[in-house]
């Protein structure tokens, strides 16, 4: 069956790194794009990043453009995202999920693009 599992997340100080990845199985990952989201405490879900199918086309929320950085290895099922200078309000839970388009549309932030969501994995930048 489709999984999708993050790792990576964890405790880190304001001004560092973490690198996430999210490992699929199930389905050929070449086949579809990949995006991140992450939930903070009381708020909603909301779309950070997404990469298409070949890697080729990647979108950003404006909150973290510059600092965080998405890739894919698809003959490692994996995709990554890289999360540099990080800040307090980076704090949440992050889930990576199935595009079913394939790629990063002007809509990859909405989370009716995707079908498949992993359990999250809890990212805390402490100040």
């Amino acid at each position: 069956q489709v999984q999708l599992v993050e790792s990576g997340g964890g405790l880190v100080q304001y001004g560092g790194s973490l690198r996430l990845s999210c490992a699929a199985s199930g389905f050929p990952l070449d086949f579809y794009g990949i995006g991140w989201f992450h939930q903070a405490p009381g708020k909603e879900r909301e779309g950070v990043s997404c990469i298409s199918r070949s890697g080729r086309s990647t979108a950003y929320t404006d909150s973290v453009k510059g600092r965080f950085t998405i890739a894919r290895d698809n003959a490692k099922n994996t995709v990554y995202l890289q999360m540099n200078s990080l800040k307090p309000e980076d704090t949440a839970v992050y889930y990576c999920a199935r595009n079913w388009g394939g790629s990063c549309s002007t809509s990859w932030y909405r989370e009716t693009e995707y079908d498949y969501w992993g359990q999250g994995t809890q990212v805390t930048v402490s100040s």
